[in-house]
């Protein structure tokens, strides 16, 4: 009944699709997800893609790791190229747990490598950019229901940016901010790990460049089956509510998909 105590312990409906809870994977797991991202750009007029696909491992209760890398025809449409490679580090510094809820807090720090140059005034490290990013997220937990939000200081670290032509055409830096909320549509009574879950998930994304007063809000909705209580499958769809900022697409879909295996970073006892 491992997973099961997991999947309950850890509250499924926290597994938000376009951002992550302060609450991490099981210690000593491994997880794999491959994601498709799918836009009209303005750029190109075409339907453009980015695959993604990560690792994600559970260091103990408090410390997840996750690397991945990403082939995309954003930038070199129609043709696809590998484009980058991003790794996600996440704390978790304070629990408070009870029966049926919790409410977490948690800081995380990514960095990430893109060999596309500045081209719009959005700022994104899933492999539109180079740069680093620091932030801290809350989650809080009450029985079906998760709320949570993200707040997020990203700079760009590209030569570029110390070019004074560029530095007044492209903004290096951004105020990136979330709120999440995930409700556990099905089961209505929770019997056994391998019953289907349904998650409905409502995102509110945006970001402010500072010193440029550019800013963008946008809204998410998802929808997620869980199976077996370690395979997960993710379809959302994100628009624009309102900005300012030159950006690639006002709309995008999202498809993923992730597997969960527990223990498989935990050492064998000897004797």
């Amino acid at each position: 009944m491992a997973l099961a105590t997991t999947i309950t312990a850890t509250g499924a409906q926290e597994l938000y699709v376009f951002s992550e809870p302060a609450s991490n994977m099981p210690a000593s797991a491994l997880a794999l997800k491959a994601s498709g991202k799918f836009l009209n750009s303005i750029m190109t007029g075409r339907t453009d893609h980015r695959q993604k696909l990560y690792a994600s491992f559970g260091l103990d209760r408090k410390w997840m790791l996750r690397a991945g890398t990403t082939v995309s025809s954003m930038y070199s449409s129609p043709d696809s190229r590998w484009e980058s490679v991003n790794l996600y580090a996440k704390y978790r510094f304070h629990s408070n747990d009870g029966v049926h809820r919790h409410f977490r807090a948690a800081a995380f720090f990514e960095a990430s490598y893109s060999r596309n140059g500045p081209m719009f005034d959005e700022i994104s490290l899933e492999g539109d950019q180079s740069g680093l990013q620091a932030g801290v997220v809350l989650t809080q937990l009450v029985h079906k229901l998760a709320v949570s939000t993200t707040l997020g200081w990203t700079e760009v670290i590209q030569a570029k940016r110390w070019d004074k032509q560029h530095a007044l055409m492209h903004p290096y830096r951004s105020l990136g901010f979330s709120l999440s909320a995930g409700y556990l549509l099905l089961p209505v009574h929770y019997r056994s790990y391998r019953q289907t879950n349904l998650n409905l998930y409502l995102e509110m994304i945006g970001a402010r460049n500072p010193g440029r007063s550019q800013g963008y809000l946008d809204m998410a909705p998802a929808l997620q089956l869980i199976f077996n209580s370690n395979t997960k499958l993710n379809v959302g769809y994100r628009f624009a509510l309102g900005g300012d900022m030159y950006r690639m697409a006002q709309r995008s879909l999202l498809f993923s998909v992730e597997t969960t295996f527990l223990n498989v970073l935990r050492t064998k006892s000897r004797g």
